[in-house]
């Protein structure tokens, strides 16, 4: 069994960010990041940990991300989640 599998199977689902950074250079204009990733609804541990990842390490200070989630395999039921963090 592959690894994204394995990681469905213990209730993982597909989350995709989309995030708007400011250009350090040009701190008025706004780039946008797609993101994408195997992670757990509600608490999103895996997003948390590359949004923290991204202030501590990377230049372009965050400005928002959109987030969708939905899971691949489960039971007669899901549930699509989507929701916004604003950091500034």
């Amino acid at each position: 069994m592959n690894e994204e599998m394995a990681l469905q199977l213990k209730g993982y689902g597909l989350t995709t960010a989309e995030i708007l950074y400011r250009l350090p250079d040009h701190p008025s204009f706004l780039q946008t990041y797609l993101w994408q990733h195997y992670d757990l609804a509600p608490h999103f541990p895996e997003m948390k940990s590359f949004l923290k990842f991204w202030q501590e390490k990377l230049d372009g200070p965050l400005h928002s991300v959109r987030y969708v989630h939905r899971k691949l395999i489960s039971a007669s039921e899901w549930r699509s989640l989507s929701g916004e963090f604003v950091i500034n």
